[in-house]
């Protein structure tokens, strides 16, 4: 009998998009082992291995680019645009090359997130392409105006032809998808104790004075680094190991550990706006802070979900760049709504899939 084979397609941004579909890759292959997975990123294997810990197929293939940038926070609207004409040029070329592919190797479904040429694999080769996401890139092009405006109608004609959509938490209302299930957080879960993390990593301040500090795989240049000095007593975790040597700050250097394992013996965790953060810290109640984003229109809805499912602090940029960091002292802002987020993404996603392919094994 023939294993069951999922296409798992990871949109070519950042590590984000990596990590949160890896975390519901994971799940599948525990629930149910024989599922093959092949990851089909450019993230780095490694990245992948952080999270998958059974075998998996991976195949460095990039249909979209998300938004070029420098760092964390700074884009390159016009090298985007450019590389998005560039795949549109190539869209066909591209859907033959895959479509053979998951012809070859008898795939099921294809699960993406949020690649826009996936659906158009799937109805090429006869399968379905179930999809998951907060945001389309449809939505954060539109949001630029001028020539990325037949950009966004081009993705979001692709995205119609998506057969179901999980709609993650802190969510744009994503329009163009035709079937929208609404699950809960998803995200990695922490692979030690508390006691294991602070005695390798010789972490002794209480959980209020140990603050994590992550800005995604892209990183961020300018963190001011010298506000440490202010907080001999706190200490301080990045995963940035250009970072300056201070004797607060803990550089985590071993790719074993993840940001997630950290968060539950850290008091905040100070990120930019991004979703994998975010729902991790709230999947974990840790409080988070964080920057505005005015120019990616995802952040609006990232903030909107912080500010009503956890406790926050949003640090507007010059206090963040130029003050020196008094915000550490102030207390938290309660989450304004009272009820909280189901926290069962990755069950419910993995499950639906399994389902799917257990019923079409045999075909």
């Amino acid at each position: 009998m023939q294993r069951p084979i999922l296409y798992v397609a990871i949109t070519n941004h950042g590590f984000g998009h990596a990590t949160r579909t890896a975390s519901v890759a994971a799940t599948i292959q525990k629930l149910c082992p024989e599922v093959l997975l092949i990851m089909v990123t450019t993230a780095p294997r490694w990245l992948l291995e952080c999270y998958i810990e059974g075998d998996f197929i991976h195949r460095p293939r990039a249909f979209d680019l998300g938004v070029v940038q420098a760092d964390s926070l700074n884009m390159d609207k016009e090298a985007t645009l450019a590389r998005l004409l560039e795949i549109k040029k190539q869209q066909n070329s591209l859907i033959a090359s895959e479509v053979n592919f998951i012809r070859q190797n008898r795939v099921q479904l294809i699960f993406a997130d949020i690649p826009f040429l996936a659906p158009l694999f799937a109805q090429k080769a006869g399968i379905p392409c179930w999809m998951m996401s907060n945001f389309g890139w449809d939505f954060i092009y539109r949001d630029w105006g001028g020539e990325f405006v037949a950009i966004a109608d081009w993705i979001s004609e692709c995205y119609q032809k998506c057969d179901r959509l999980f709609r993650l938490p802190f969510h744009e209302p994503m329009p163009a998808f035709p079937n929208i299930i609404d699950v809960g957080l998803t995200g990695g879960t922490p692979r030690y104790t508390a006691e294991a993390i602070r005695t390798i990593w010789g972490i002794t301040a209480p959980p209020e004075k140990t603050i994590l500090l992550t800005f995604g795989g892209l990183g961020l240049q300018q963190i001011p680094y010298d506000n440490l000095r202010h907080f001999p007593k706190w200490q301080f975790i990045v995963f940035d190991q250009s970072a300056p040597d201070l004797p607060n700050l803990i550089k985590i250097n071993d790719r074993k550990f993840r940001p997630v394992d950290f968060m539950p013996i850290c008091g905040r965790v100070i990120s930019k706006p991004g979703y994998g953060t975010f729902s991790e810290a709230t999947l974990l109640d840790v409080p988070l802070v964080t920057i505005p984003r005015d120019d990616f229109a995802e952040a609006a809805f990232l903030l909107e979900g912080l500010v009503n499912y956890n406790y926050h602090q949003i640090v507007q940029p010059e206090e963040f760049f130029q003050g020196k960091w008094d915000f550490l002292n102030q207390p938290l802002q309660p989450p304004q709504k009272t009820h909280p987020l189901a926290k069962d993404g990755n069950q419910a996603i993995a499950q639906a899939m399994i389902n799917y392919l257990q019923a079409h094994q045999y075909m």
